[in-house]
């Protein structure tokens, strides 16, 4: 009863509101109308942030958001696109508001440079701008050479993985459609740290749901580079098994080493190789290319180190880095509704900073992962996070969250509620 109170409250206050402890303060703090910042992405991390960053600032702080798409398209409940549950329509947003409500520039560009001497970003159509501060919200990115043949496969748009929300998100749907009943489709998970712990085991769910009704003598087979389902595993298992029965085979330790698009198959490092009829191969994460084109990639050259009470990277002063990029902290997951918490935090900090006014000591994080297992029935794993000052981290807050009960289809309801308040908290 108590985790149930707790994912009410945090669905009710506009996903992630604990993010925000302490800085109300900051609002309406004179002193700071020609400070500029600049926001490179606008996803989860890079539209909250910039958004915040205005309220907080009493919009005396200009804030210009640069992100090449036209529209939010949103990466969280995608799967069920590729499932056939929604549509596109249903997941896409616009960014109108951030500009009319809020008044942020928003800019339909690429950075494609940032000089952290100079403060300066130059745009892929040769715009120059300064800042004061810049908040890069990168997501992520794919290690393709750790993967034998998987650049050429994707480029040919033979193996997809569809982990950035978008037209593969619709072309993986379409292989779907074309493959016949009685065919395999396989999804290969690499190890941790990805983006999105559940969300490869929610998207097979999903796919098992359309095969059951519309491909019944289909097989799917979740293929895992990690030891066991590394979110709501038991859920999970318990899930395929009850609804999907032999439909679905979960394979642990498989490290994928390469894939040969000709034959739709996928080889290990140890085990035998796997064919299939649609192969979606999720490839090694890092941190978004223009991170690591920065320097800020500091952690082996993959994630980006940052303080963690103000996430502004360690590598570079005046950069912060949010959202799936970050090197995390103990128990803390890449997720949509981690990105807009830690921006929540990160748009207080630099309005303190930029004002002159001291940051937030003990700033706290929220974070709540929804999966459906099938068409109507959701499982939750919530959590807060507190700023720990002498170990300079944030940690879980023990007995704070937990996991569902039971599958069921009010987390359904719960599910929807929480997609719609937390695109109104990012956009509107």
């Amino acid at each position: 009863m108590q985790r149930r109170h707790l994912l009410q409250g945090l669905l009710a206050s506009g996903a992630g509101a604990l993010g925000l402890s302490g800085c109300a303060s900051v609002a309406g703090s004179a002193g700071a109308g020609k400070a500029r910042v600049l926001v490179v992405g606008g996803g989860y991390g890079g539209a909250t942030v910039s958004k915040y960053i205005r309220l907080l600032s009493d919009q005396s702080i200009d804030v210009m958001m640069v992100e090449p798409n036209r529209q939010f398209v949103s990466c969280p409940v995608s799967n069920l696109v590729i499932g056939g549950q929604r549509t596109m329509d249903d997941i896409t947003r616009s960014y109108a508001q951030l500009s009319a409500r809020h008044g942020v520039r928003v800019v339909h560009d690429m950075v494609t440079g940032v000089d952290p001497v100079r403060k300066t970003a130059t745009l892929a159509g040769g715009q120059v701008v300064g800042y004061d501060k810049l908040v890069m919200s990168p997501g992520i990115d794919f290690m393709w050479d750790q993967t034998e043949g998987l650049k050429s496969a994707h480029e040919a748009g033979r193996i997809l993985h569809a982990w950035k929300a978008g037209p593969e998100t619709m072309a993986l749907r379409r292989q779907l459609e074309a493959m016949p009943d009685g065919g395999t489709y396989a999804i290969t998970i690499p190890e941790a740290p990805y983006r999105c712990p559940p969300g490869p085991y929610e998207r097979a769910s999903v796919i098992a749901a359309y095969f059951k009704k519309a491909k019944p003598r289909s097989k799917i087979l979740i293929i895992d580079g990690n030891p066991d389902v590394t979110s709501k595993g038991p859920l999970f298992k318990k899930a395929w098994k009850e609804l999907y029965g032999n439909m679905v085979e979960y394979r642990p330790e498989h490290k994928v080493a390469g894939v040969d698009a000709r034959t739709n198959t996928v080889r290990f490092d140890v085990q035998d190789d796997v064919k299939a009829d649609v192969l979606n191969v999720l490839p090694v994460m890092r941190a978004g290319a223009l991170a690591v084109q920065t320097g800020l990639a500091n952690a082996n050259g993959r994630w980006c180190h940052v303080n963690f009470l103000n996430f502004e990277s360690t590598a570079a002063k005046d950069i912060h880095v949010i959202g799936d990029a970050i090197q995390i902290a103990q128990g803390m997951p890449k997720s949509g509704h981690m990105a807009n918490s830690h921006a929540k935090v990160c748009a207080a900090a630099i309005v303190a900073e930029l004002q002159g006014m001291e940051i937030n000591p003990h700033p706290m994080l929220t974070n709540v992962c929804m999966s459906y297992v099938d068409d109507t029935h959701v499982i939750h794993v919530a959590s807060v996070h507190e700023y720990q000052a002498p170990k300079k981290s944030f940690f879980t807050i023990g007995g704070s969250g937990g996991v569902s009960d039971v599958r069921s289809d009010l987390e359904g309801h719960y599910a929807e509620g929480w997609a719609q308040n937390i695109w109104s908290d990012i956009l509107g």
